[in-house]
């Protein structure tokens, strides 16, 4: 019996140190979880009970745990795919419809563009985008970084804000008609830039002028031209102006826009239902062709005032763009990854999902710092970074191995004397059976 008793607490202390030896070689394996070997005793017993004089038949591995506890976050790696998760979850992988789970996000980028684990055979799993941008939550699906220019967009909105100064002097319209050659003919001009549907950029004057007390014209030209195209000095199509008015406090009470034929609007927006698209080249005009849209403009003047302070405008906002390339990826704490176009755009590409299980512990390590699905692990739940108990993304981070050199070394010493120890119970063994030999 002691032969059998030494020979199991041979074996427990072998695969301790195989355990230990284990978790110490994966010391810098990115996303490595330690393991920790798990023992229990054995007893022989009969049907009806083992008594209370039964000796114990030794020892046998139980189980190898894993502990998923968090892993230091190492930041600064200088590549954007590298993710670390910083609290509970996994990364999920897609190898040719076989899922795999891991913490390792030493991510990649094939040559269609699919993001994948760091051999390229796997593509990580995500949420996409629809056209407009937004997240479809719920459908797994293959992240991949969309390298095409982004399409331009017409511009339909202009607003920003705008003080004009009470106290500036009216101008004479009938004895200084409106010219935009002429500085003395307007009190201020704001000029923004705006886009056609080919990406094209022109520029929209907006003159203003007092007109008399909480009256003021603005006269609205596209390239230095009326927004048809036609000249604004030409006496046949000399631009009508849009007046607004103000009460006594400052505030902008209406904008009077006149309909082509004649008949005034009144709204708190100016609006360019009708515009040629084109520049000025030396004095001339020269359209850019029909087949850019230039689209209907409408330029919010709600945030308008009349105070004593200077004339001066808040940097414009304006929802048209030419066309872009896309410049970088950042992704943010969500996993949300956004792509940064040359047009000052951004547009988000897709998003990590995450996934969760009732018991990690229950997951099968398969290599490459990777798990599967088992029955004792429950089935994965998936989710967005951040949402429920998941953690959040680290871009340009890594989660380093959980493993603790010093504790793996103390165990290498315990495991070491609970060899020894036990080769001593087979060696003392031995020695009193030649005693015994001896002795007949």
């Amino acid at each position: 019996m002691s032969f059998n008793i030494g020979l199991s607490g041979l074996y427990a202390a072998n695969k301790q140190l195989d355990v230990t030896g284990n978790n110490i070689a994966n010391v810098a394996t990115v996303g490595f979880k330690s393991s920790r070997a798990e023992f229990e005793d054995v007893y022989s017993a009969t049907k009806l009970g083992a008594g209370s004089r039964t000796v114990g038949n030794g020892v046998r591995l139980a189980n190898v745990a894993q502990q998923f506890t968090q892993g230091d976050i190492s930041s600064g790696t200088g590549n954007v795919l590298d993710m670390g998760i910083n609290g509970s979850g996994f990364f999920v992988l897609n190898n040719n419809g076989s899922l795999s789970y891991t913490r390792a996000g030493t991510f990649k980028v094939d040559k269609e563009g699919y993001v994948t684990n760091s051999d390229y055979t796997a593509r990580v799993q995500g949420y996409g985008v629809d056209a407009n941008g937004k997240i479809i939550n719920g459908v797994l699906t293959d992240l991949r970084i969309d390298t095409s220019n982004l399409a331009p967009k017409a511009t339909t909105t202009v607003s920003s804000t705008i003080n004009l100064k009470s106290t500036e002097p009216a101008i004479d319209v009938v004895a200084n008609p409106f010219d935009p050659s002429k500085t003395a003919s307007y009190t201020k001009q704001f000029s923004t830039p705006i886009f056609d549907s080919q990406g094209n950029e022109h520029t929209m004057d907006q003159y203003m002028v007092k007109t008399g007390p909480n009256t003021w014209d603005t006269y609205t030209l596209i390239d230095g031209r009326n927004p048809n195209g036609s000249d604004p000095m030409n006496a046949a199509t000399r631009p009508v102006p849009s007046t607004m008015t103000f009460d006594a406090s400052g505030k902008l009470v209406s904008v009077s826009t006149p309909n082509p034929p004649g008949a005034p609007i009144v709204s708190p927006n100016l609006a360019i239902t009708n515009w040629t698209p084109g520049k000025v080249t030396n004095g001339v005009w020269a359209p850019n062709g029909a087949a850019a849209d230039p689209a209907g403009v409408t330029i919010a003047m709600t945030n308008t005032t009349q105070f004593n302070a200077d004339s001066a405008r808040s940097i414009p906002a304006q929802n048209g763009y030419a066309t872009g390339q896309i410049s970088n990826l950042t992704i943010d704490g969500n996993g949300v990854m956004l792509a940064n176009f040359s047009n000052y755009q951004t547009k988000p590409i897709g998003q990590i999902a995450l996934a969760s299980f009732t018991n990690e512990q229950g997951l099968q390590q398969v290599g490459g710092t990777a798990w599967k699905e088992t029955y004792a692990s429950g089935i994965p739940g998936y989710d967005s970074p951040e949402t429920g108990t998941l953690g959040s993304i680290r871009s340009n981070s890594l989660e380093e191995s959980n493993v603790n050199v010093t504790n793996e070394l103390v165990e290498l010493i315990k495991a070491q004397s609970n060899y020894q120890a036990n080769a001593k119970t087979i060696s003392t063994q031995s020695t009193i059976m030649q005693t015994i030999i001896q002795m007949t």
